[in-house]
């Protein structure tokens, strides 16, 4: 899994670590951590972070999470089928 950061270029530095390691799964203690500053910082950058306007991208290489339209020949059987009438021809 790749994490792309777009409108990065907006961001000071310190809001870069800060938004690089938020999402990618740490808490705001293990930032602080390593970051050596302290909760309300992360806080602060974070929020100024978000104000700028960030997007976040998750690449995941070689996994189509969603098939093309066109292959309905994966589909499995009876999916979409209506139901034969259980009183037809009575």
């Amino acid at each position: 899994m790749q994490v792309e950061i777009r409108g990065v270029e907006e961001l000071s530095f310190r809001e870069r670590q800060v938004v690089a390691l938020k999402e990618t799964g740490l808490s705001t203690e293990e930032i602080c951590r390593k970051l050596q500053i302290s909760a309300s910082t992360v806080a602060n950058l974070y929020s100024r972070a978000r104000r700028k306007g960030y997007q976040v991208v998750i690449i995941l290489p070689g996994t189509a999470l969603i098939p093309p339209e066109d292959e309905d020949a994966d589909a499995e059987p009876g999916v979409g089928e209506a139901m034969p009438d259980e009183h037809a021809g009575t």
